[in-house]
């Protein structure tokens, strides 16, 4: 929860460091006045511990301004450091996949006519995310278990047998040959226990076939995780209680053992704990662009509110990059072209979709170019302006590299922020590649597509004029000068 005193000063209400304790939410009491505020077990104790153990970290993040809020990293220095040893082995980078059309209920998971895990339409990605230097194809709907009314019931789910129209043997070498990994997807519909008796099973065919990186899920009802204890009996569990807070480091546990690293969808909340445990590399837990296919969809606002509270606890797969702008039976997206590119750089994930079909893109390649290019992984970061559900500015540099990338979004209103380069290096002149909404762009109109892509030269001592659309925003890639000034 964040909020804006009267003063001025930003508070940011959190925690870190949650294992094996059931997490806190807040709610109102009298007036202004919050508690804290447990989440339940099975029928049981809030939280259950025997012997010496440590309680979460409360935490409380205080800024004069909204930028200040966004720039702390106290949940993340909260948490213990790194358990897993060497990390090497993991590498950042943007993924597209099977998985929209399933979104916008054009393919499906379960087997069929409709089915979207073919070898064919694999192959087909994979020959995509080549061709574009895209490291990585998720895969949905690959495995057996999908047909029928998995939702709040995965017990059928097999993470170790593809489907028989999924060659899955012959689809990790043709990726691996193309220099592609495919990423896994586990989905387990809330029962958990069953996914833990298959950890070794599943992450060992992952890693046998090249797969880096495992989403994983939990689509269930609130309190409908399905708990099996050794005796067979059987309870439910809340996603943030404290059995499912442990239940994720077991995943993450089991996971390393493989060397495969956990981008967890309808997970616990983040508190600091991919500083502990580094393969846990991205998480949803909040309202992603699958939102944005159906009715009741974001609202323009939703991303620069998510700066300033979901973004505090780590990295989100948000899945951004939907150019066609639209959604299940040709509904529109809330959003400007420029805006779903300006994404990449103002929701970080190591690891970033680029959610929109092969066949879309190909409709936008010009814009298309900015996600070709931006990179997922950053030496530096600047929140050069920003408040809450209006906008926010965010500059950051590659890591390894000269290139700075800028990402801008606003809310529902057009309207005109500035922006000082003094993040560039001072005396050199960098190449600004510019996307930004065209002067009649709108989200509400059929000119939510109108972009302007120009180029110009900068440098440290420049200001830049960024003018919104309403629903709208504007990124930006510098490009260091080579050798000489």
């Amino acid at each position: 929860m964040t909020i804006k005193l009267d003063d001025g000063t930003y508070v940011a209400l959190h925690e870190a460091a949650l294992v094996d304790y059931s997490g806190m939410a807040v709610a109102r009491t009298e007036g202004n006045t919050l508690r804290a505020a447990l989440t339940a077990g099975a029928g049981r104790p809030k939280v259950t511990r025997s012997g010496a153990w440590h309680t979460p970290w409360r935490t409380l993040i205080l800024a004069d301004d909204a930028p200040g809020i966004y720039m702390s990293h106290l949940m993340l220095n909260l948490n213990e450091p790194n358990k897993l040893g060497d990390m090497s082995w993991f590498k950042p980078g943007k993924f597209v996949g099977v998985w929209w059309n399933m979104i916008k209920d054009e393919w499906s998971w379960a087997r069929g006519p409709k089915h979207g895990a073919t070898t064919a339409n694999v192959k087909r990605y994979i020959d995509f995310a080549a061709a574009n230097g895209i490291a990585g194809v998720l895969v949905e709907g690959w495995n057996a278990g999908w047909d029928g009314d998995w939702f709040g019931n995965g017990n059928d789910m097999n993470f170790a047998q593809p489907t028989a129209d999924f060659d899955a043997d012959a689809l990790a070498a043709y990726a691996k040959a193309k220099g592609v990994r495919l990423i896994g997807h586990h989905e387990t519909g809330g029962s958990a226990s069953h996914y833990e008796n298959q950890f070794d099973a599943a992450f060992k065919f992952a890693a046998d076939h090249n797969e880096m990186v495992v989403k994983t899920g939990y689509v269930t009802d609130a309190g409908q995780i399905e708990r099996v204890d050794a005796d067979g009996t059987k309870l439910r569990e809340w996603h943030e209680g404290q059995w499912m807070s442990y239940h994720h480091i077991r995943v993450l546990e089991a996971a390393a053992k493989y060397k495969v690293a956990i981008d967890s969808h309808e997970p616990i909340k983040g508190t600091g704990l991919q500083r502990t445990y580094p393969n846990w590399v991205a998480r949803e837990g909040s309202r992603g662009m699958e939102y944005n296919a159906w009715g009741g969809k974001n609202p323009p606002e939703h991303e620069a509110n998510l700066v300033f509270t979901r973004m505090l606890e780590g990295p989100m797969d948000f899945t951004p990059g939907v150019l066609s702008l639209k959604g299940q039976s040709d509904s529109d997206i809330l959003s400007t072209e420029a805006k779903q590119l300006a994404l990449y750089v103002v929701l970080y994930s190591p690891v970033v979709m680029a959610a929109d079909t092969p066949e879309n893109y190909a409709q936008h390649m010009a814009a298309f170019q900015f996600i070709k290019d931006v990179p997922t992984d950053w030496d530096d970061t600047r929140m050069l302006a920003g408040e809450p559900g209006d906008y926010a500015v965010i500059a950051r540099k590659v890591r390894g590299g000269a290139d700075w990338y800028l990402g801008a979004v606003g809310d529902e209103e057009a309207r005109t922020l500035t922006a000082k380069l003094d993040f560039l290096d001072p005396g050199k002149t960098y190449t600004a590649q510019i996307y930004r909404d065209g002067p009649d762009a709108d989200y509400r109109t059929d000119k939510r597509h109108a972009i302007v892509i120009e180029t110009r030269k900068v440098t440290a001592a420049d200001t830049l004029t960024l003018a919104l659309a309403p629903g709208g925003g504007q990124a930006i890639r510098f490009i260091a000068p080579k050798g000489k000034k």
